[in-house]
């Protein structure tokens, strides 16, 4: 979108824009989402910025009323195959918090200088503006939403001090985190006791067809590890996390709360969900790989709008708008889960999969690691793959450039085409995989995972 076209958005305030650009107003020193219902500003007065890390790096403090934060990310990101989507992923994961630039930059396969300029040039914020801008809203969010004490909201955000959260919300939102609390609304918040976990709204954009995600996740359930429980439209997925500071038990609901309020003919919503952290340090990437398994952050306009144009999906879009294409928590495990299969995934846990300190019902182990796997189970594909995945001939991180992923894949000994590319669909949310069988025309381009999934939901395909 050129700025013109970006200036008719927000003054249509058109929903379907949040979190692809943001707006700012050089007369308050404020920035917005594109659908804030304030007053439009004139164009001499409006600026505009990738992200809210550049807004905010321009001196730009968040609006009280839009919250602009608070929208889902890019669905550019998940699209793209560049070092900009790449890094953009790997920030969304926690890594610049937990390795720094160095470490985010190793990943990429450049210099930490190389992608804080790539960053900078197309975003206007290099990797550290842009996790902080990532903590700001994390700690906003449970700031307002929670009753957890401050300082330990500090480092569940990812701060790595109290002084440095504290700063750093009043530079976005000019306001000290006592001050943010007592404006929001008390009965919005909830209470977050040990027993109870962190509760959270994990918001996406436009229609969400729930049903479709949950019915996917019941009939992949793996026992021991992930479970789905209650009656259809208002079912409940758990499951157990390994996360690097810790492990994690997440449980998130099939019912949508309701509609965020918004301007504009299409608003958004969430998912409700429950977070229980043996360290709080985890938050962030938690809620990146529940964002990830839920499709959280797809653009489903773009996708409808595309796929709807065509004869033979349109029907089947009108029937589903908003279908997702599920990714993974954990991109590994899936990777063993897709060639194995359902019972043997079982088997594997049930032998090798770490027992919690702390089970939770039928949630009572993590799924086994590669290596564990590859030294129990050397023969074989299984073997190969778990060998492959623990040695990083594999890797199938946020940030991995997909087309070299899915080569390492396919060197793998008895690897086949259709379990590579739900490895690559699933494990590495590529929007665009057109799986060996069934006819997916370029037209469906850029989102044939998608077709796919309306093709299997129709009953098509397998």
């Amino acid at each position: 979108m050129d700025e013109d076209s970006r200036y008719e958005a927000v003054r249509s305030r058109d929903a379907r824009f949040d979190g692809e650009f943001f707006f700012a107003v050089v007369t308050t020193g404020i920035y917005c989402r594109p659908s804030c219902p304030a007053v439009t500003p004139k164009r001499r007065n409006v600026r505009f910025f990738a992200t809210a890390a550049a807004a905010q790096g321009s001196g730009f403090r968040a609006c009280r009323r839009c919250r602009p934060d608070a929208v889902p990310g890019s669905a550019e990101w998940n699209v793209r195959a560049d070092v900009v989507g790449r890094a953009m992923r790997l920030i969304g994961d926690g890594v610049v918090d937990r390795e720094g630039v160095t470490g985010l930059a190793a990943r990429l396969g450049y210099s930490a200088r190389q992608v804080q300029r790539q960053l900078t040039a197309e975003l206007g914020a290099g990797p550290v503006a842009l996790a902080r801008a990532q903590r700001a809203h994390t700690a906003r969010v449970l700031v307002q939403t929670t009753e957890l004490p401050i300082t330990e909201i500090a480092f569940a955000s990812g701060f790595a001090s109290v002084r440095q959260f504290n700063d750093t919300i009043r530079d976005v939102y000019a306001s000290t985190p006592s001050e943010l609390r007592a404006a929001a609304p008390k009965a919005g918040r909830r209470a977050a006791a040990p027993a109870g976990g962190i509760p959270l709204r994990l918001a996406h954009r436009g229609p969400y067809q729930a049903g479709a995600v949950f019915d996917l996740l019941a009939g992949e359930a793996v026992g021991g590890v992930e479970e789905v429980s209650g009656a259809l439209g208002r079912r409940t997925y758990r499951r157990t996390l390994r996360l690097p500071h810790g492990t994690g038990i997440v449980a998130v609901d099939e019912r949508a709360g309701a509609a965020r309020p918004a301007s504009g003919a299409h608003p958004g919503g969430w998912l409700d969900a429950r977070l229980h952290l043996t360290d709080p340090r985890d938050l962030t990437t938690a809620v990146g790989r529940l964002r990830r398994l839920f499709d959280l952050d797809a653009d489903p306009y773009a996708v409808d709008g595309r796929l709807g144009g065509d004869d033979r999906l349109a029907p089947l879009v009108a029937a589903r708008p908003g279908l997702r294409s599920p990714g993974a928590a954990d991109p590994e495990e899936l990777a063993v889960r897709a060639l194995v299969g359902r019972a043997e995934a079982e088997r594997l846990v049930q032998q090798y999969g770490k027992v919690l300190d702390a089970p939770s019902g039928s949630l009572t182990r993590l799924f086994p690691e590669p290596a564990v796997l590859a030294e129990a189970e050397p023969d074989g594909t299984l073997g190969a793959l778990t060998a492959a995945l623990a040695d990083g001939a594999v890797r199938l991180d946020p940030g991995v450039d997909r087309d070299e992923a899915e080569a390492a894949l396919l060197a793998v000994p008895g690897m086949d085409a259709g379990t590579v590319a739900v490895i690559r669909t699933r494990a590495l949310g590529d929007p665009d995989v057109a799986a060996p069988g069934p006819d997916m025309p370029d037209g469906w381009r850029p989102w044939r995972s998608y077709a796919l999934q309306h093709l299997r939901a129709a009953g098509e395909v397998d």
